[in-house]
């Protein structure tokens, strides 16, 4: 390593910047789930309608990829220096775990409703983030199915505070070399998946908490490059281009195993270039504020979109059929407009007011000069959602994921 590079290096962490367009971003990954779910769930049955929701959203399960590798990216440009672990895991069970456990109750209450069997111990790993980790049908998805990303992001947040040490020394061309690494292990998911039982295999490459932390490591990994000023991507721009290509390629042209790794990089590259439009202050689509605020309550958003569309199908009768006629687009307007109502109020009732309940309080961060640098400039923020920083104070994705992830839903 250069003594250059050491001594950028060995600078302390500085103030995190506010990276609104991360937040605003963030609401596009949840649309495409949402997307997602809508065409397997065939909320729409006139065949030329849902022909356009299949094209626009065939990989809308990749936006787990999004959540998961902006999950590890703003947790590290935004951890403090001296920060416990304790205080750190606090805070992480404070942002996620009071809207998953509504979201617990609720499912519980519509299964009730319905008369559906509830094992009572799926319940207690789906209650306790435990159940991406059980490997048997139908387990990994109980109660509320999307809350399976919950349990990944819980995995991520307990190793992070363990390894953020060792990223904070590690050679900058260690972290490149990481990255590559990680991008090609996510390749190799594909024909190491035929050592896995066949029932498990979805499981395995969709689930499993370590396999999906791979995601979350890239991100990571990206942001203590950034962190240092050391990190090398496209601009704004060029980046959303080769996202947009690469997703129309992986669409029509490219096969699962190869696309789940070149939209995970190209996902990757869009973070990053949005985070540095933020830090250098230039021009991005991405934080205006009605974006922000929908990237705000999209954590929300995603927990109560699948059990919403699911009950209202079923009541209405409607389950496995879906819609006919023009009726099909309004159903799914209708469900994108109650999901996000339901979502502002689960964020401003719950998520808000228990996370300054719960969460420890910041002690004043001390001045820190402005940095010039690429990856750095002063200002105070916390990570907002389990996944990404925002306009206030406020984490997974969750986000992310998204998780889309794919759960067949679900992030």
């Amino acid at each position: 390593m250069t003594s250059a590079a050491a001594a950028t290096a060995a600078r302390p962490t500085p103030a995190p910047a506010r990276l609104p367009s991360l937040t605003g971003l963030r609401w596009i990954a949840a649309l495409l789930v949402f997307g997602f779910h809508v065409g397997t769930m065939r909320i729409i049955a006139e065949p030329d309608y849902k022909a356009v929701v299949d094209a626009l959203f065939t990989l809308g399960l990749s936006g787990v990829q999004f959540f998961f590798i902006l999950s590890g990216f703003v947790l590290v440009w935004s951890a403090r220096a001296g920060e416990s672990r304790r205080t750190f895991w606090r805070r992480r069970v404070a942002k996620i775990y009071p809207n998953h456990l509504v979201l617990w109750g609720a499912a519980l209450l519509v299964a009730w409703w319905f008369a559906d069997a509830v094992l009572p111990a799926a319940a207690l790993e789906n209650l306790l983030l435990l159940q991406a980790w059980d490997p048997r049908p139908g387990w990994f998805y109980s109660i509320n199915t999307v809350s399976w990303s919950l349990s990944c992001e819980f995995f991520f947040y307990l190793c992070l505070p363990l390894v953020l040490p060792l990223l904070r020394r590690a050679r900058p061309k260690l972290l490149w070399a990481l990255i590559v690494a990680l991008a090609l292990l996510i390749l190799a998911l594909w024909p190491a998946q035929q050592l896995v039982p066949e029932v498990s295999r979805w499981w395995f490459t969709q689930v499993f908490p370590p396999v999906r932390s791979l995601e979350f490591w890239m991100g990571a990994l990206a942001a203590e490059l950034m962190r240092r000023g050391l990190w090398r991507g496209p601009g704004l721009t060029a980046a959303s281009v080769i996202f947009l290509a690469t997703w129309v390629a992986a669409a029509e042209w490219i096969r699962a195993e190869l696309w789940t790794t070149l939209l995970a990089v190209a996902y990757l590259l869009v973070i990053t270039a949005a985070a540095d439009a933020d830090v250098r202050g230039k021009r991005s689509p991405w934080r205006s504020r009605p974006l922000v605020w929908l990237g705000e309550v999209s954590f929300a958003f995603y927990l109560v979109h699948v059990l919403v569309m699911t009950s209202v199908l079923r009541f209405s009768g409607d389950w496995g059929t879906g819609f006919q006629g023009w009726r099909g687009p309004v159903a799914v307007l209708g469900f994108l407009l109650a999901n996000l109502v339901l979502a502002g109020l689960l964020h401003r009732f719950v998520e808000t007011p228990m996370m300054r309940r719960l969460a420890p309080r910041r002690t004043a961060r001390p001045r820190v000069p402005r940095q010039r640098t690429a990856g750095t400039r002063a200002a105070g923020d916390d990570a907002h959602h389990p996944d990404a920083v925002g306009t206030q104070a406020g984490p997974g994705g969750t986000d992310q994921t998204d998780s889309r992830s794919p759960y067949v839903d679900s992030r």
